[in-house]
């Protein structure tokens, strides 16, 4: 694959071919000591006042918790509660595992994903019991039927409620959302808590209280069986459903620069997660005062269950343009020289990933498959990363700095990974990549530079030419880019400098005793010279 081409074939499947006992990597390869931790990626500090705002929704969640634990123990007893929370809690996992499958290119960190659920399940549910505790009591006040606390308050409070902790995910921590698919995560959590403990309420009340009371306990377990099997398995779907919806808009406005899209998508994602969600309560109600119970077999099957079936598709295409995303961006990298063409498309899709993490386990045993997950993390964070600067997503010149600055430290995690497997495939040709061809060392000695083919055979074919510039588009303290300077003094590739006065491909400087990388006449640190002549591995 050329830099700026896109990968078509399944050629990484061959990856896993390498046998095991690989050879150390050659001398000039930047390799791991043996038994080194593989590296982390980049913590994030965290200020007072975030440090506030993360204590206040910590007592804010707690509060919501102990109010339902209490609420519900005294309306439904403590035999109730515990028979509700057993039943309520066995299809969590499954949905859980659901939307964690989604979010596999780029794992979101679980705190987030604990906070969005416990949002959901206690503040949510809270906040929402009170709100339609009191509706219902001032509708029949009133004389109006108590029915319409489900269609016209209960869509409304609960939508809004459970789409409030990923707004302040969105708002307070920007970087973590990514776009719809995190969108879809983080509103699904929260749905799938507020739907665990509400069913506690339907399980253990409506269900087990209500027949043990009236016919023993028994009938009160039948009861249970039938809500479980109507509410949980039929239409388990439906809270994660609407606030989707919500989730759609939220991911919109993660990646656009327009501040009007960024306010209209989340409102206009949340009144059709409103609307959804008053229909789905309207079904039962117009069946019990029409007499016709067609209209709600009408409305699930006819409305929701297509709306369902519609959103697992977005879902599943959203799981795989991540994939694709890599292919899209990333190249820039390529020509820069901080990445191969093969590495690049080893990130496409998930099964070119799980190839790509058994080649390093054959090459670098369990440290270089540790190290390739970390690698594949950072190299989509990195691509989403730089996705945002083309898209313009940062306004101020601290946000900018901010970017540059993690588009830094992610590249310099990608090297450390890379050092965990790189070189270490005995199959590989020894050579150097700068950014343009390889600079190879074939079996008879000699030593040129080859191009690129179209589709690349190997995942981390060579070594990389080092320092290498930062790809073009790019936004920092200092400019980026081709000609532009970052930390240290780096320059483009026209003849870019870092430690130790590195050069790239117009005049290049090796490592230590070593050449240059580009095609002309190269020094190392210790003054060795090679006039005209191409790049020499180690010599």
């Amino acid at each position: 694959m050329r830099p700026d081409q896109w990968v078509v074939g399944d050629y990484a499947d061959r990856m896993a071919d390498t046998p095991p006992g690989a050879a150390p990597p050659p001398p000039h390869a930047p390799a791991a000591p043996p038994g080194a931790p593989a590296p982390r990626m980049p913590l994030r500090r965290l200020g007072w006042r975030r440090f506030l705002v993360l204590a206040g929704v910590v007592l804010l969640i707690a509060a919501g918790a102990l109010f339902m634990v209490f609420t519900l123990g005294e309306s439904l007893g403590a035999e109730a509660l515990l028979i509700g929370v057993i039943a309520a809690i066995l299809p969590v996992p499954v949905l859980v595992f659901c939307f964690l499958w989604l979010d596999r290119y780029e794992p979101e960190p679980l705190k987030y994903l604990i906070f969005c659920f416990a949002w959901g399940a206690f503040v949510s549910t809270a906040i929402s019991l009170l709100v339609n505790t009191a509706s219902a009591g001032l509708f029949e006040d009133r004389g109006l039927p108590v029915a319409l606390t489900a269609v016209l308050v209960a869509p409304f409070i609960e939508e809004l409620t459970k789409a409030a902790g990923p707004l302040l995910v969105l708002i307070f921590r920007r970087r973590e959302f990514s776009g719809i698919t995190d969108g879809l995560v983080y509103c699904g959590l929260s749905a799938v808590g507020f739907a665990m403990v509400e069913n506690i309420l339907y399980l253990g009340g409506h269900g087990y209280r209500a027949g043990a009371d009236e016919y023993g306990p028994a009938t009160g377990a039948q009861q249970v069986i039938a809500i479980f099997i109507v509410r949980i398995l039929l239409f388990g779907f439906a809270h994660p459903l609407f606030t989707s919806m919500t989730g759609v808009g939220l991911g919109v406005a993660a990646r656009t620069a327009d501040r009007r899209v960024r306010v209209l998508a989340p409102l206009a994602g949340l009144l059709l997660a409103m609307i959804l969600h008053g229909t789905w309560n309207l079904l039962p109600s117009l069946a019990q005062a029409t007499g016709e119970t067609v209209i709600v077999l009408y409305g699930y099957i006819g409305v929701m269950v297509p709306i369902f079936f519609a959103m697992v598709g977005l879902a599943v295409w959203l799981r795989a343009w991540e994939g694709r995303l890599t292919e899209r961006t990333l190249p820039d990298y390529v020509r820069a020289g901080w990445l191969t063409p093969p590495e690049v498309a080893a990130l496409g899709s998930l099964g070119r990933r799980h190839a790509a993490r058994t080649w390093a386990r054959r090459v670098a045993g369990d440290g270089g498959v540790r190290a390739m997950r970390g690698y594949q993390f950072a190299a989509t964070r990195l691509a989403l990363l730089r996705d945002g600067m083309r898209r313009g997503l940062d306004r101020k010149p601290e946000e900018r700095e901010r970017t540059a600055r993690e588009e830094r430290e992610l590249l310099d995690a990608i090297t450390a990974y890379r050092s965990f497997f790189v070189g270490r495939d005995p199959q590989a040709p020894v050579g150097v990549w700068d950014g343009q061809r390889y600079h190879l060392r074939f079996p008879d000695g000699s030593q040129r530079p080859v191009e690129a083919p179209d589709d690349p055979v190997v995942p981390i074919p060579v070594v990389l030419a080092q320092p290498p510039a930062f790809p073009h588009g790019g936004y920092g303290p200092s400019g980026y880019g081709p000609g532009g300077h970052g930390p240290a003094g780096w320059h483009g590739p026209a003849g870019w400098h870092g430690p130790a006065g590195w050069h790239g491909p117009a005049a290049g400087h090796g490592p230590a005793s070593g050449h240059g990388y580009g095609p002309g006449a190269g020094h190392g640190p210790g003054g060795r010279h090679d006039p005209g002549a191409p790049w020499h591995p180690g010599r």
